[in-house]
């Protein structure tokens, strides 16, 4: 029968609709440790970081040259039962309900221990999970204990960037292109658009509105189209990888030979679209706008714009009562928020095996190296 049955981490919802959270919010939660019998622990604790991780592979004939960088962001670490490794503000020593420090051996039975972090108030970038990289913000919990492999648990949260209009007055910025092409071969005359956007920036769930002025001075009707697509680009030792994919598209009313339109079309951004990413030195998470005209037998004349899709404002959701806790962020404010424990005894029961969870890097923080095969 093995002595730790189970180590788990996990954090009160925000409070909104989204689940999200963003710089100076407060993130509680509990670490859960479930024993069959007494035993000793040299360290417990809860490590609260952000950072940032590309990787792919390239084949150059008989070799192989992996492009690896990476970005911590913060990293903030509280004991539960162990000594600090330095006196800075980024790791805290906990206390229980009555303020004393936890004792290093535990009963048999369910032992529960509460955290609260304040996230940063820095500018980071919203959490990302692409081909060859991800921005993570994690919880990581681990135990332990003497001559054994430590036991480990690791949960992510969903955070974003607190997106504001009016504080990049580019995203404001309206935006026109105009192009034109003469038809060959199976088709003769010329034809025309001139469009216009009334902004840079969108929310998530928002209505992009695209203004054209269309010209069919051809021998065929044309069809303008519509396309948002997004753009990935990872950076590492002096290399990029990018990757493409169209996320939706939409087909406007056929415009007749000879004639001129004045066309308005409102696209709808979904809400689950990512949110750009341009605020992180080793990846990049752009937006387009493709605006062409289907011409048969031609190739389409093209408009790109690049576009900026922020997070949707935060919708307040069902509150979650907060959990106790002490130590916030990077100063700890002392036993304010007090901590508790629970031992609950278990009853005689078969013997269970289970393994421990894997450690933090080796659940799935490399991205996938599989090429994504897009042009852009």
């Amino acid at each position: 029968m093995l002595t730790v049955k189970s180590l788990t981490v996990n954090y009160n919802p925000a409070n909104n609709e989204q689940n999200t959270f963003t710089s100076g919010d407060c993130v509680s939660g509990e670490v859960t440790l479930e024993v069959t019998k007494e035993c000793t622990i040299d360290s417990l604790s809860i490590q609260f970081k952000g950072k940032a991780e590309v990787m792919w592979c390239e084949h150059h004939g008989q070799n192989t040259v992996v492009y690896h960088s990476k970005d911590k962001y913060f990293s903030i670490k509280h004991f539960f039962v162990g000594e600090k490794k330095d006196n800075g503000d980024n790791e805290t020593l906990l206390t229980n309900h009555i303020g004393k420090t936890y004792v290093n051996v535990v009963a048999p039975g369910c032992h529960i221990y509460p955290f609260t972090f304040q996230i940063p108030f820095q500018d980071m970038p919203s959490s990302f999970d692409g081909a060859f990289g991800k921005i993570v913000y994690s919880l990581n919990a681990k135990l332990s204990r003497s001559v054994r492999a430590p036991t480990t648990d690791s949960i992510n949260i969903n955070y974003v960037t607190n997106a504001d209009l009016n504080r990049d007055p580019g995203l404001m910025e309206p935006q026109h292109e105009s192009t034109d092409k003469k038809m060959k071969f199976f088709n003769s005359g010329t034809v025309a658009m001139d469009v216009n956007l009334e902004k840079t920036g969108f929310f998530q769930g928002e209505g992009l509105k695209v203004m054209a002025c269309i010209q069919n001075n051809s021998s065929r009707e044309i069809k303008p189209k519509y396309c948002v697509y997004r753009k990935h680009s990872f950076f590492a030792q002096g290399n990029r990888r990018v990757s493409t994919q169209d996320l939706y598209k939409e087909v406007g009313e056929p415009i007749p030979p000879s004639s001129n339109q004045n066309v308005t079309r409102v696209l709808s951004i979904p809400l689950d679209v990512e949110p750009s990413i341009l605020n992180c030195s080793i990846l990049k998470a752009e937006h387009r706008l493709r605006v062409y005209l289907d011409v048969k037998y031609a190739s389409d004349p093209v408009i790109k714009f690049p576009i900026v899709i922020l997070p949707a404002p935060k919708v307040p959701g069902v509150k979650t009562p907060p959990l106790a806790a002490s130590g916030f962020g990077f100063e700890p404010f002392g036993n304010t928020y007090p901590a508790w424990e629970m031992v609950s005894p278990q009853p005689p029961s078969a013997p269970q095996l289970s393994d421990p969870p894997p450690a933090y890097g080796t659940s799935g923080t490399y991205p996938s190296l599989m090429d994504s095969g897009n042009k852009y």
